[in-house]
């Protein structure tokens, strides 16, 4: 089996077995915990495969599991590692919860010997939110689900996901500073602020790039105009996820 990697002072993370053009080498399921606790909390139990759950039910006694959004390669396996482990499964969703109450933004959460404060951070998802634990390593760390990855940048999943919403939101965890980014797909990144201020970037490019296709196209041009326009070089596998963020653009800019 492959053993849970230390990512942070308070954290540790096993990489699921669901590789994709979506979810990059797969979905990292966190364990929480401080140094000396014996329970532990876990992020996203992810796809449900039984070794992948049963290594992340054994890192400790589960305490409480927690969802950053409610996309299959987070929540899949919810239920089934609720039934191992008895752990109640909280969630924004109240459908993706379990023996427990949705969760709310702004709230603390103390388990494992831990601080977890709760973000709503909508726009990859309507129901996306991060964690965000202040006392781990100098400067915090985040995990951040989908709003941020640790290669590339994510999908607004229009219409449940928006862009103005996403950019508030990046706009929000910014204000963390250097705080570690724990993301659930691809490696630990340095610097949230570092980070998000490169997202908002990207975001301005293509932005500027959209309304560069409308002069050409036209305002009322389609979704799968613009996207052949602007995302002509995409591979194909993922093809409907740039038609969803140039939905969520074109949304934006006739809002």
């Amino acid at each position: 089996m492959l053993s849970l990697i230390r990512s942070s002072t308070q954290t540790r993370y096993r990489l699921a077995p669901n590789p994709g053009p979506m979810s990059l080498d797969g979905t990292n399921s966190y364990v929480i915990s401080a140094p000396e606790s014996g329970s532990v909390v876990v992020v996203d139990p992810g796809p449900l495969d039984e070794p992948h759950l049963e290594e992340i039910a054994g890192a400790g006694r589960v305490e409480l599991v927690l969802i950053t959004h409610h996309h299959r390669d987070h929540t899949e396996a919810s239920a089934r590692f609720h039934e191992l482990t008895g752990a109640p499964v909280r969630a924004v969703d109240s459908s993706h919860c379990h023996n427990s109450e949705p969760l709310t933004d702004g709230e603390t959460i103390l388990a494992a010997g831990v601080r977890i404060e709760v973000l709503a951070t909508p726009g990859h998802t309507a129901d996306s939110v991060c964690f965000h634990l202040p006392d781990d390593d100098p400067q915090g760390s985040v995990l951040t689900g989908d709003t941020i990855l640790g290669r590339g940048t994510t999908v607004i999943c229009f219409p449940d996901g928006r862009l103005g919403p996403y950019l508030e939101s990046l706009t929000r965890l910014s204000l963390l500073g250097a705080a570690t980014v724990l993301p659930a797909h691809g490696p630990v990144l340095p610097s949230l602020a570092d980070v998000c201020a490169g997202y908002v970037d990207h975001r301005r490019q293509r932005l500027a790039q959209i309304r560069s296709a409308l002069q050409q196209l036209g305002a009322d041009a389609t979704v799968e105009q613009v996207a052949d326009s602007v995302y002509d070089d995409v591979d194909p596998s993922v093809r409907r996820a740039a038609e969803l963020s140039v939905a969520a653009q074109l949304d934006y800019l006739r809002g």
